[in-house]
């Protein structure tokens, strides 16, 4: 290993590396392209910095000059691209490394002067990458090594064009790493695509992963969720604690109800800007907060150094999902707890999560108040602070308080000062896992008992209802609406039945004169009411019964007679009606029409001879009779035949010439075309559109 880097790992308190790290950092790998899928929390950050040094280091494990840079890192959200850059500067600080990053959210412009100023790595986001290399602010001519974080991350996320555009750019004797939890088919194809021989590197699996976590189920009823919570989190009482949401409405909500609460929460989420983000992560660090609720994306990657306690406020959609929240606690050798708060209606789904993601989880329930209250009793009695030293000062406060106090009461008001700064416990209603719906046993209907019938003079014509009949009952009669059985409206009364020990008490409070509210009078019955042969109002069951339409029988609708048949004529029998309206015409049918006034039919128009003159053919004369034939060109009509055509035409024939050619005005029988204003020269001129 290069000397500047061991030097940096004895310095930061390695004494042994993980098992993805030994692999990485084999002699035999250097200057191999590599294809490594390992847990959460191994270690791939310092495995893939100590990967790339013997191939962008000098000899001497020193960086030269700082100017184009040597490394690029390509991570798949904003927060581990900066926690990649934190981890790579303790890393390379001896080495002498310059490192800048190229994130979204962050100002264009600083990243630009620092890429300007030189760096050896740059870590950065796909997107923001994509936009530099397409300005021009950064140079990938001197890429030696380029690293993908968190691989199957970025494609899940629709980073695909841009990791491919990034790459084409990159020089192609280039060192490929792509490191991811798992290896879809999806980063196979993009490692065939650019990559070259890589090395294939699995140090852990499904089975195996995870050791250092300790799985909790934990059952509650659907409305106990945030207690649930609340007493998780008071329980373990973490130093670092994440709750996982679902949407970022969810965590709005939470993160609202626990701060309420007492709890030193920050939130984190796609909706808030760079800085919050930073700023929430940063006070998680310096421990001015405990609990950070955040959603899957936005937490991707995320390594606090004191996060102990993960918990599951919605349960994910897929196992890979649960996995990757699970290991944000657990890493690098640590111990953590991993709990699933799991409503009674998703208890299918988290007995399926722990089944694909091949986990094994403890059932229980949820922490109880008193069970927290122990628990802040145990911890009280085996904190540090008793084999701590005092100060004189201090020491001296004391004995003023046992002069003035006894211990036992000092005792109990320090107890009390104790669990003033802790929020106080919910209380969670006990869980029953009820049958499942197979085994559940319909309801038996219970009888009413003995009752007694009463009319009001006020029915369904006089808009009565039961919604505002029971109401009113109730508050003239002083009952409740246990002791009132059925409700029957009938058109213009109801009826209704009372259990036989109230009626003494409704009688009196409704007295003598029997009114409800001054809306209807109440009259007592001997017996149940006959309410007739209609019976209760159909349902849609009651239709079941019903055939398909496809099945459904025409309706016959009589013997009808034929639309031509005459009025004062008996229509033929059935069986020989459709044989004679075929066969044989209606007698009689044609008188019908004698005495109508028949169909005016417009006279055709005539369109002389243009069409004619210009095929070259004479017009037609017509045959020869004896007549003299009108004459040329005009309507071809003569002292003793008026044909209906024009044009020369037979008479009563059709004109000769195309129908369609309406350059002539057409002239009624008799009349004469009057002169038309803008026709210009020659009568074949089109006409103008608009008023003549």
């Amino acid at each position: 290993m290069i000397t500047t880097l061991a030097d940096a790992l004895a310095k930061q308190g390695y004494t042994d590396l993980t098992p993805v790290q030994e692999a990485v950092t084999d002699d035999a790998l250097v200057g191999q392209d590599l294809l490594v899928s390992a847990q959460t929390g191994s270690g791939k950050t310092v495995g893939f910095g100590l990967a790339i040094g013997p191939t962008i280091l000098a000899e001497d494990g020193t960086f030269g000059p700082a100017g184009r840079p040597h490394a690029l890192i390509i991570a798949p959200t904003r927060e581990l691209a900066l926690q990649v850059k934190r981890e790579l500067q303790w890393l390379y600080a001896g080495a002498g490394a310059t490192l800048a990053s190229c994130v979204g959210g962050m100002d264009f412009r600083d990243e630009r002067r620092s890429l300007e100023r030189g760096a050896h790595i740059v870590v950065a986001t796909p997107g923001r990458l994509r936009d530099h290399i397409m300005r021009g602010t950064i140079d990938l001519s001197d890429i030696k090594a380029v690293v993908l974080d968190e691989a199957d991350e970025m494609l899940d996320l629709g980073f695909r064009e841009d990791l491919e555009f990034i790459l084409g750019e990159a020089p192609p004797e280039r060192r490929t790493l792509m490191f991811s939890a798992t290896v879809p088919p999806m980063i196979a194809t993009l490692a065939k695509s650019y990559q070259r021989d890589a090395v294939r590197i699995a140090t852990a699996t499904k089975e195996k992963q995870h050791s250092d976590i300790e799985y909790r189920a934990l059952s509650v009823a659907n409305h106990d969720t945030d207690a649930a919570i609340i007493n998780v989190l008071r329980y373990y009482d973490a130093p670092n604690a994440i709750v996982f949401a679902n949407t970022r409405a969810m965590v709005t909500r939470l993160t609202t109800r626990l701060s309420n609460r007492g709890f030193s929460v920050v939130a984190l989420s796609g909706e808030l800007t760079q800085s919050e983000r930073s700023n929430a992560l940063q006070a998680m660090r310096d421990g001015r907060a405990k609990v950070c609720v955040a959603t899957d994306v936005a937490a991707r990657g995320i390594d606090l150094p004191n996060l102990e306690l993960v918990i599951h406020a919605e349960l994910p959609t897929n196992a890979e999902t649960l996995l990757h929240r699970s290991g944000r606690t657990g890493r690098a050798g640590r111990k953590g707890i991993s709990a699933m708060i799991v409503p009674a209606k998703m208890k299918r789904r988290g007995e399926n999560l722990l089944k694909w993601g091949k986990l094994t989880a403890t059932w229980a329930t949820p922490p109880t108040a008193e069970e927290v209250q122990a628990r802040d009793e145990e911890r009280l009695l085996t904190d540090e602070v008793w084999s701590a030293d005092f100060t004189e000062d201090e020491q001296a406060f004391a004995k003023r308080l046992l002069d003035q106090h006894d211990a036992e009461k000092i005792a109990a008001a320090y107890l009390r000062l104790y669990a003033g700064k802790q929020s106080a416990p919910e209380f969670i209603s006990e869980y029953k896992d009820g049958p499942a719906a197979k085994e559940r046993k319909p309801r038996e209907a219970k009888s009413f008992g003995p009752s007694k019938w009463f009319s009001i003079d006020i029915g369904r014509e006089g808009k009565a209802e039961a919604r505002w009949l029971l109401p009113m009952i109730c508050k003239a009669g002083g009952i409740t609406k246990n002791e009132i059985g059925a409700i029957r409206i009938q058109p213009n009364e109801a009826f209704i039945e009372i259990s036989a020990p109230a009626v003494p008490g409704f009688l009196k409070s409704v007295g003598s004169d029997m009114k409800l509210e001054n809306q209807g009078t109440l009259k007592a019955l001997d017996g149940a009411p006959q309410l007739g042969e209609r019976g209760p109002r159909k349902t849609k069951r009651d239709y079941d019964d019903r055939p398909k339409q496809g099945g459904k029988p025409k309706r016959d609708y009589g013997d009808k007679p034929k639309r031509n048949a005459p009025r004062d004529q008996a229509p033929p029998p059935p069986s020989q009606q459709d044989d004679v309206a075929a066969i044989q015409p209606i007698p009689g049918a044609a008188d019908d029409y004698k005495g109508r006034k028949p169909r005016h039919k417009p006279a055709r128009r005539d369109h002389g001879e243009a069409l004619t003159e210009k095929r070259g053919k004479p017009p037609y004369k017509g045959k020869s009779d004896g007549k003299k034939p009108g004459p040329k060109g005009k309507s071809g009509y003569n002292s003793d035949t008026k044909p209906r055509g024009g044009g020369g035409g037979k008479p009563g024939g059709k004109p000769a010439g195309n129908a369609k050619d309406t350059s002539k005005r057409f002239v009624p029988p008799g009349g004469k075309a009057k002169p038309r204003k803008g026709l210009g020269k020659g009568g074949n001129a089109a006409p103008r559109r608009g008023k003549s």
